[in-house]
């Protein structure tokens, strides 16, 4: 199916006519035309270069605004080089159309792609900071592109991308995809994680090399070559992993504790031990920052007695504190329900204690009683709790039951680590309730930094 080009003004998804204009560049000229969207209520735009005729076989880029990348020249993301290399090789063609859509930061916007980069910093990738943040890993849509080809009468593209989502926008769209050409650019220090992330988690075809240059126009394959080329990239990659988004809508979760050389958490059960240094400590805090909600087990209530707080994060907000206690054994006077901070939201088991929960509440805490599982609460249960309560996003500290019950039920999507260098010889932190999961999870994405003398390592869990 073709895109007809004639599209009616009266149309509620036709653009609007578009103003229009001549800009000479350092490429060549281009006449550059603004289509206000009545839809999403943005100004996108098309840079077209030459007569496109027929509007058949066209060279076409779409590309997503990067403001960061695209006018600071940031080296974070590689979209400013990848617009360059689109524009240079549309003049080299002699015709054709960078449709530029206003969908900064895969379409969340500025403000949050600048606190997904923030948590990026601390360890996150780029999909899984969109997700903390509540957002899809790619909120982007290609339906303005289409409207905007139409409206140009292109009829069918070679697309300069290394992104199959967009191939498949457009042809959903009924615009032609004649082939995909490689729009590749060379890998700094700054984006080479981001790029893997690309690669990885979002299906990108390109391969991760500080020794790739943009392709020049000269270089570009011919008609013939197109789609053998495409073939050849996917083939050459093997097969690319889909984004694994949560089977169901929950909150992200990220694990984090602190353990010895020899995997300990604690001495002995019940008993507090101090392992983290002082600047992986504040990470924590940062991390306890990035989050809605922080949760911990009772047994780390009774042993720590900790506020859970960020403190050491230079005024940031704190996370709404979430306790795993079956029996509402929290002491009404511990730091958590009376220090002065958000008040505590306490699951329990519907045969608790009334009389403690009654008195847990006249402290200010709030008791929550869910089904219970196999092992204590229902985790799946209490994330569906806190999801419609806009808990987006939880941490969870622990103790050694905790831990090792999210992952036996696979609800991390991020693990956080730090390893302390001492040997405990104490309570594990997995299995430490002597059961041990079935099938415990390996790390993808993994990644290391030494903050002082602690080993810091994060990634994404991946179960067999």
């Amino acid at each position: 199916m073709a895109v007809d080009p004639q599209v009616s003004p009266a149309h509620p998804s036709a653009p609007r006519r578009p103003a229009a204009a001549r800009i000479p560049t350092r490429h060549g000229s281009f006449e550059l035309r603004v289509y206000p969207d009545a839809l999403d209520g943005k100004e996108h735009m098309a840079l077209v270069h030459g007569d496109l005729g027929s509007g058949r076989d066209v060279l076409t880029r779409i590309h997503s605004e990067c403001f960061t990348g695209d006018v600071l020249g940031s080296r974070r993301c590689d979209c400013g080089p990848q617009l360059d290399a689109a524009l240079a090789a549309v003049v080299g063609e002699g015709r054709g159309v960078v449709v530029y859509l206003r969908q900064e930061g895969r379409g969340i916007g500025l403000a949050e792609k600048l606190r997904a980069y923030s948590l990026q910093d601390l360890g996150f990738d780029t999909v899984d900071a969109n997700r903390l943040l509540g957002h899809a890993a790619d909120a982007r849509d290609y339906a303005p592109a289409v409207r905007i080809l139409g409206d140009l009468g292109v009829r069918s593209v070679r697309l300069l991308s290394n992104n199959p989502a967009k191939v498949e926008g457009l042809q959903r769209g009924g615009v032609g995809v004649l082939g995909r050409l490689p729009l590749v650019t060379p890998a700094t220090d700054d984006n080479r994680d981001y790029l893997r992330t690309k690669v990885e988690r979002m299906r990108h075809l390109l391969e991760v090399d500080d020794r790739a240059a943009a392709p020049a126009a000269a270089d570009l394959p011919g008609e013939g070559e197109i789609t053998a080329a495409s073939r050849r990239d996917g083939e050459a990659q093997g097969p690319v992993p889909e984004v694994v988004e949560p089977a169901e809508p929950r909150p992200f979760v990220t694990l984090t504790y602190a353990q010895s050389l020899d995997g300990s958490i604690a001495a002995r059960r019940g008993e507090p031990l101090a392992l983290s240094g002082g600047e992986s400590l504040r990470l924590t805090h940062r991390l306890r920052a990035a989050h809605r909600g922080i949760l911990v087990g009772v047994g780390t209530v009774l042993a720590d007695d900790p506020r859970l707080t960020t403190r050491l994060g230079e005024g940031a907000r704190d996370p709404q504190p979430v306790v795993l206690d079956r029996r509402l054994r929290t002491p009404p006077d511990s730091r958590l329900v009376a220090g002065g901070g958000p008040a505590p939201w306490i699951a329990a088991a519907p045969d608790a204690d009334p009389r403690r929960e009654r008195r847990l509440a006249a402290a200010g805490a709030r008791v929550v009683r869910l089904p219970e599982g196999e092992g204590g609460i229902d985790l799946r249960a209490l994330l569906d709790y806190l999801r419609g309560r806009r808990v987006e996003s939880l941490m969870v500290e622990g103790g050694a039951r905790v831990i090792t019950s999210f992952l036996a039920t696979r609800l991390v999507d991020h693990l956080v680590l730090t390893i302390a260098p001492r040997f405990v010889g104490g309570l594990p932190a997995v299995a430490g309730n002597g059961e041990r999961p079935a099938v415990l999870p390996r790390l993808s994405g993994l990644r290391h930094r030494q903050l002082g003398a602690d080993l810091v390592v994060w990634g994404r869990p991946r179960w067999a």
